[in-house]
């Protein structure tokens, strides 16, 4: 007969047992688990990541039947005991990345939204600027120019290094104190911006058509205050070198004398009587209406006072 005696007996072997009484995990609940002792619960870890039962269910109040409470990607125990992030919470450090992608993904620091202290956060770094958020100094189109200067200071594209895509880049627009953001700063003139004017035979007095042709030149150069212009004047053949060098003159005085009475201060302006022209024209060209015109002529050269050409 099974008396009081062995009844007890087996109560104190179950009791002594204890573990191996335990249901299987699959079985678990959160209520089983809560009528567990202390001792029994930091034996156990029910969703084996790392951390006891007990300390889930009334140290960090997570679940201990979710190895990943709060479903990001990182179990429990490593961001308690490996990352220092809160296992409740998928944005830790409240940056706009998850704690798993910093940690997966970037190799930022998921507990500081601002990696690289340069006062852009990680989150706005990857998803808004697409920029390197462990690197403070960091400068993703290769201008010259910091990320976070770009953005916080200048207002251009980190990842475009011609923000305004006028030729120069931001770095070097910066630099000689033009906008970086507007494509009509600076004005830049090139050679073939400016007109060249012709002159009649043996004349240095502006025809109609040149004055209309350097009228042209000069609302390029009011437009362009980073340019100085160089006047070049040639003759035809026709005649002797020093005449034609004298002609060249007077024809290069009359340029410089139209700029300066419509505006153009003094000090932009160099000019060269040089002659006659290097080539000579051809003999078909001689008997031509124009006579060697092209060779009686005055060109306007741009002369920059930027640091820089675009695209150079």
């Amino acid at each position: 007969m099974f008396s009081l005696g062995s009844a007890l007996l087996v109560f104190t072997l179950i009791t002594a047992c204890g573990s191996s009484e335990l249901l299987a995990p699959s079985e678990r609940t959160l209520d089983y688990l809560r009528s567990l002792d202390e001792e029994t619960l930091r034996s156990i870890d029910t969703d084996a990541d790392s951390l006891n039962d007990y300390v889930e269910l009334y140290d960090h109040e997570t679940d201990p039947l979710n190895p990943d409470t709060d479903g990001e990607g990182l179990i429990d125990g490593d961001e308690v005991l490996i990352h220092n992030t809160d296992p409740k919470n998928v944005d830790t450090d409240g940056d706009g990345l998850s704690d798993a992608d910093e940690v997966n993904s970037y190799n930022t620091d998921p507990t500081k939204a601002d990696t690289d202290g340069d006062g852009l956060s990680d989150g706005d770094e990857i998803n808004k600027y697409r920029t390197d958020p462990n690197d403070a100094n960091g400068d993703a189109d290769g201008d010259g120019v910091s990320d976070v200067d770009e953005i916080m200071t200048h207002n251009t594209d980190p990842n475009k290094a011609d923000t305004d895509g006028d030729g120069f880049s931001d770095g070097q627009e910066i630099e000689m104190g033009t906008n970086p953001n507007n494509a009509s700063d600076p004005v830049y003139i090139d050679m073939d911006d400016f007109k060249t004017i012709n002159f009649d035979f043996d004349r240095s007095t502006l025809r109609d058509d040149a004055a209309a042709n350097l009228a042209d030149n000069v609302e390029l150069l009011k437009s362009a205050p980073a340019f100085k212009v160089r006047v070049d004047a040639y003759t035809d053949h026709v005649g002797g070198d020093q005449y034609n060098l004298r002609l060249s003159l007077r024809r290069a005085k009359a340029v410089v004398d139209f700029y300066t009475n419509n505006g153009i201060a003094e000090d932009r302006i160099e000019s060269r009587g040089l002659g006659k022209a290097p080539v000579e024209c051809s003999e078909s060209e001689k008997e031509a209406n124009d006579g060697c015109e092209k060779n009686r002529r005055a060109e306007s050269h741009p002369v920059s006072t930027l640091k820089y050409k675009p695209n150079n």
